[in-house]
């Protein structure tokens, strides 16, 4: 099973959903998970993680672990060329490193350069920015180039946030 996060922010509170499918060109999830908890932790620039990690980890401890293949997250891996941990680092740490990470953002971290692959899907002219743990780059860049979508952002991931500001 892949999951997809994503959390939104409003108010005092973090909307969480995940997405689980089975496979890469799936369209639609195969089961959604969401959740709302309050913002425990304020937006620090480079330290994001510190905010989302504790939602991921919350919906996560609904979902049975064992069936889990890999998970994408809503931004980076790493935040540098020297792998400066990111959002996608972090829940790979606290995974015990068994499950392996892809990070799709939408715009991209003026520090990486090497550990990102720029992923351009249909006609767009804007890439996606792809990073990855536990599995090679150039394959994470791949399976997010041939999920489900003619558009710059894959149905699945369009359709999580979307699901995300729904309050």
């Amino acid at each position: 099973m892949i999951l997809a996060f994503d959390t939104y922010y409003f108010n005092d509170k973090a909307k969480t959903v995940c997405l689980s499918f089975k496979d890469w060109f799936n369209e639609k999830p195969f089961e959604i998970y969401s959740e709302t908890i309050p913002c425990i932790e304020e937006y620090v620039s480079g330290e994001f993680y510190r905010r989302e990690l504790p939602n991921i980890i919350s919906l996560m401890s609904k979902i049975d672990k064992a069936v889990i293949e890999l998970i994408i997250v809503d931004g980076f891996v790493y935040l540098n060329d020297e792998n400066k941990f990111g959002l996608g680092a972090y829940l790979h740490e606290k995974l015990n490193k068994q499950i392996p990470i892809i990070g799709v953002a939408k715009r991209t971290f003026a520090t990486i350069e090497k550990n990102k692959v720029d992923v351009y899907r249909g006609k767009s002219k804007n890439p996606l920015f792809v990073t990855s743990i536990g599995i090679e780059l150039k394959l994470a860049a791949k399976k997010i180039k041939e999920m489900e979508g003619e558009y710059r952002i894959p149905t699945l991931l369009k359709e999580l946030d979307k699901l995300t500001r729904e309050i």
